[in-house]
């Protein structure tokens, strides 16, 4: 799959050429589209026209208007969706192509296998992290776009694995590496790459940018000519951000995703997508053309793909996280619930639910088709931005300490004042939650009632592999990259794994059958859809939390019992139960007895 090139022609025309034959593609888009079978979506094509409207100038708006036209004109075929997203059977694991690695094997044709052999009835999509060439940051620095990395695998394999799964792919947007090709035509004098990269004056009043990190904001470059550039390098210096303002940019861009989407992508994870626009003397993050550009691509895929799916990693604070969600039906269908993972490890630590609970009976989303994306891990921290006004300082360092005890590390981001503060704490899940000195048989619960409250909640779920596994802190990984983020990126041998599952005894088995247990539960209430009704109380004092889900049609109904403590605790139900679900027992009694770290699902009468 070669890249493709964009040339303008003025007046602001765009043609769009194959990188192999140099022939024009699709110089009348509207035959094209009418041969090709697609139905044009008028409504679609006013928002994309005036999403269009809102970045750039007419006369430039007008061009990039026609040049998504040609793009839209000459895209392969999408394949057919994996049925509806939004149900109770969605489940997604995320995981990096190369986690589970097996002698002379692809890693991603292991992944396939084990996918297929242990996890086929639980879980229905993969979150595959970037599978792309890169030069850095574990695949967030991308060397093309178009490629899979060799060391994984190729198109084939990946769509092999779509054949089994839903895929989510990432597109890494904000950024590209700085030992791309495209950079380096860039700094080459390329007439065609001119403008693709964000360049900035160091003297430029920079003072008001949002920083995700500690490092320099404007990375010099040499150009062939000798010149100096200063190029916007939000997350390091071989990461080096896009520039927007120029509509050629928007367009290569658009190519790639709708290339991702004809590779089986069904859900697009737009990475650092917050950052996307900058502009000297404002934040630069969540700016209004920021949300004008993920519109504009909502827009071209509810033309091009109607069933993909948007979801906008933005780590940030609440209120602006769900900021892109737009109007429930314009924006992005999915936001990470950032808030969630160390919310949930703050009242695990303390044995505390009150704050989970107000933070749950204020969730809400714009419409019902959209949802927020639940999880607790991922190949990244634990975000601390997200819990800013719901925990104190004093309960944020409770979690720092915990996390520095047992072998994590905090990342931490640059003020504008010049000072720095958490950003992330460096740990995988199970440790921060499972604390290693507790009996086996206690770390095993405390961790899997972390993943059932997830599991329970409105919204999709999606689980880390290492979450999944059992995964301790990889330490030794750590201090072999330098990296904090390495603790929580473990690479481990399948035959190992299946060592480790196949001993019932295991700390890894426990915990990955334990999950599937539940995974299994779940997938058969009706009421755990995604869209479904949800109200969280506390009991016993804030020692139990009590979550009520409900179907969208109102005809199923769970409770959903947590005992967040270490000592029994005595129940007495206020609706009539049939059911356990987990356990498939029936009720038949008021009153119920959680053990400590003990959940109950129950099916209530709808």
């Amino acid at each position: 799959m070669g890249e493709r090139i964009g040339l303008r022609f003025p007046p602001h025309k765009v043609c769009w050429f194959d990188v192999h034959t140099r022939r024009p593609l699709a110089a009348d888009w509207q035959q094209a589209w009418q041969r090709k079978g697609k139905s044009m979506t008028s409504a679609a094509h006013e928002r994309l026209r005036e999403c269009l409207a809102r970045i750039y100038p007419p006369e430039l708006a007008a061009g990039a208007y026609e040049g998504i036209l040609s793009l839209l004109a000459k895209a392969e075929p999408p394949p057919a969706p994996k049925g509806d997203y939004f149900s109770e059977q969605t489940v997604t694991l995320i995981t990096y192509g190369d986690t589970l690695n097996a002698e002379g094997e692809a890693p991603l044709a292991t992944l396939r296998r084990f996918c297929r052999a242990y996890l086929a009835d639980v879980l229905d999509t993969i979150h595959l992290l970037p599978h792309y060439p890169y030069s850095s940051d574990d695949g967030f620095s991308v060397m093309d776009y178009y490629a899979v990395n060799p060391a994984l695998g190729t198109w084939q394999d990946v769509k092999q694995l779509g054949a089994d799964f839903r895929l989510m792919f990432d597109a890494v947007i904000n950024h590209m590496s700085a030992q791309s090709q495209w950079f380096k035509r860039f700094l080459a004098g390329d007439p065609e790459f001119n403008g693709l990269f964000f360049t900035e004056s160091p003297e430029a009043d920079l003072s008001a940018v949002v920083r995700p990190r500690t490092t320099p904001l404007l990375t010099p470059f040499v150009k062939a000519d000798g010149s100096t550039v200063h190029v916007w390098t939000t997350f390091s210096a071989d990461q080096v951000d896009l520039d927007y303002r120029q509509p050629s940019t928007l367009l290569r861009i658009l190519d790639v995703l709708l290339f991702y989407v004809a590779q089986g992508a069904q859900v697009l994870r737009l990475d650092a997508i917050a950052f996307m626009w900058k502009q000297a003397g404002t934040p630069s993050i969540h700016l209004p053309q920021t949300h004008a550009i993920i519109q504009a691509i909502r827009a071209v895929m509810d033309i091009y793909a109607p069933h993909v799916v948007l979801i906008t990693e933005t780590n940030v604070p609440h209120a602006e996280n769900v900021s892109y969600f737009g109007d429930g039906f314009n924006e992005a269908q999915l936001v990470y619930n950032f808030t969630l993972p160390p919310l949930l490890f703050y009242s695990m630590a303390t044995g505390r639910t009150q704050k989970l609970c107000d933070w749950l009976n204020t969730l809400q989303t714009p419409s019902q088709r959209t949802a927020f994306f639940n999880f607790t891990a991922s190949h990244d921290g634990i975000g601390v931005r997200p819990v800013e006004g719901i925990l104190s300082a004093d309960e944020l360092h409770l979690l720092i300490d915990i996390v520095e005890r047992r072998g994590g590390r905090v990342s931490y981001r640059a003020q504008s004042d010049g000072t720095r503060t958490p950003y992330e704490l460096n740990c995988t899940y199970v440790d921060a939650i499972a604390d290693p000195g507790l009996p086996l048989e206690v770390q095993v619960k405390r961790f899997l009632l972390s993943q059932g409250v997830m599991l329970a909640m409105a919204g999709v779920p999606a689980i880390y592999i290492h979450s999944l596994l059992g995964t301790r802190n990889d330490l030794e990984g750590m201090a072999r990259t330098g990296q904090n983020r390495s603790i929580n990126r473990a690479k481990l041998p399948l035959r190992e794994i299946e060592m480790a599952l196949s001993a019932p005894q295991s700390f890894r088995a426990q915990v990955f059958e334990g999950y599937k247990r539940l995974l299994r539960a779940r997938r058969t209430q009706r009421a755990f859809h995604p869209l479904g009704a949800q109200r969280a109380y506390t009991l016993n004092g804030g020692a139990v939390l009590a979550l009520e889900r409900s179907a969208p049609d109102g005809k199923a109904k769970t409770l959903a019992l947590f005992n967040f403590s270490d000592a029994p605790q005595q129940v007495t139900l206020w609706q009539d139960a049939k059911q356990e679900v987990i356990s498939q027992r029936p009720i038949a009694d008021k009153a119920i007895t959680l053990l400590a770290y003990e959940m109950s699902w129950l099916r209530l009468h709808a």
